[in-house]
C-alpha cells in the first residue's frame, strides 16, 4: 500500500507538468512563430513481488510477477508543424514555407534561430539594417548582418522566394541587391534549446545548422513576403489534452486518498 502512495504522488507530479506544458501552449496560441510542445511519459522502476518466479514443481513461470513504482515525464518535445500564414501590414515581414529557420545575431554574439519573421528595417549611420523586434540583426547566407548602404525607400524592397532582396532601378525593373536572407535547417530540430521570443539555440542534440544555400541535399524552403507564420497550436486539441490531464490528476489523487483509507482501516484492526 505504501507503493501506491508513491505511485500516486509521481502520477500527480507528472500530470502537473503536463498541465504546465498545455497551459504554455494555450498562452502562446497567438504568438508569431511559436511551436507547440508535447509531453511524453515513461514508467519508473519495477519491483519483483517474488524472489523466484517458478511453479511448485520448480519450473519457470511463463509470466513474471512485477509491480511498477510510478511514472515520470521523460521529455517535452517541440512539434515543428507548419503554422498558418497571416497577412502582415509590413513588407519586411516574412513567412517560411518549409523546414527552414531564420538566423539572428544575439546581443551575446550567439546565433539564435527562429520562425518568427516579423522583421523591421532599422536606420543606421550607413544605411539600413534588417532586424527583429528586439533589434537583433538578421543574418544572410554567409552569416553576416543584412545591411544596405546608401539611400533606399524600404517600401520598394522586395524579396524572392529564395530570399534574394530586390530593388527597382530607374526603369522600375527589380535588381538584385546582393545579400540573400539565410535559411537554416537541423537534423534534429526537436533538440534545439528554447529561448524567449520564439528563439532557439543550437545544441549537441540538434546538430550543426545546415545552410540551405550550400547544402544541396536539403529540401529548399520558400520565403513569402508580407506574411507571418502564426503558432501551430491547435486550441481544440489542447483543451481535450487539458481535460485528460486534469482527470488523470484527479485519479492519482484518488489513489492516495484510497490508500490512506485502507491504511487507516488496517490500523483499526488491532483496536
Amino acid at each position: 500500500m505504501v507503493r501506491s502512495l508513491w505511485s500516486g504522488a509521481t502520477g500527480m507530479l507528472a500530470q502537473q507538468t503536463a498541465v504546465d506544458t498545455i497551459s504554455n501552449n494555450i498562452a502562446n496560441v497567438n504568438t508569431v512563430g511559436y511551436k507547440t510542445s508535447q509531453i511524453e511519459f515513461k514508467s519508473l522502476l519495477y519491483q519483483e513481488l517474488q524472489t523466484k518466479t517458478t511453479t511448485a514443481n520448480g519450473d519457470p513461470k511463463p509470466i513474471d510477477s512485477q509491480v511498477g513504482l510510478g511514472v515520470r515525464s521523460s521529455s517535452i518535445t517541440t512539434i515543428f508543424r507548419q503554422g498558418a500564414f497571416q497577412e502582415a501590414d509590413s513588407n519586411s515581414s516574412f513567412a517560411i514555407g518549409g523546414n527552414g529557420f531564420f538566423a539572428v545575431q544575439l546581443a551575446d554574439k550567439n546565433v539564435g534561430y527562429t520562425r518568427n519573421g516579423d522583421f523591421h528595417w532599422a536606420t543606421t549611420s550607413n544605411g539600413i539594417e534588417l532586424t527583429d523586434s528586439e533589434g537583433n540583426a538578421v543574418l544572410d547566407t554567409k552569416s553576416q548582418p543584412i545591411r544596405f548602404t546608401g539611400e533606399y525607400t524600404t517600401s520598394k524592397i522586395t524579396i524572392t522566394e529564395d530570399g534574394k532582396f530586390m530593388y527597382p532601378d530607374k526603369d522600375n525593373n527589380p535588381k538584385d541587391m546582393g545579400p540573400q536572407i539565410g535559411l537554416w535547417q537541423f537534423n534534429n530540430a526537436a533538440g534545439l534549446e528554447k529561448q524567449g521570443g520564439s528563439l532557439y539555440l543550437e545544441t549537441e542534440a540538434s546538430g550543426k545548422p545546415l545552410n540551405e544555400m550550400t547544402n544541396n541535399n536539403l529540401e529548399k524552403s520558400k520565403v513569402v513576403q508580407g506574411y507571418i507564420e502564426m503558432s501551430n497550436v491547435q486550441l481544440a486539441d489542447e483543451m481535450v489534452n487539458l481535460i485528460v490531464a486534469q482527470r488523470a490528476y484527479e485519479a492519482n489523487s484518488r489513489v492516495i486518498t484510497t490508500t490512506d483509507t485502507m491504511m487507516q482501516q488496517a490500523n483499526q484492526l488491532k483496536q
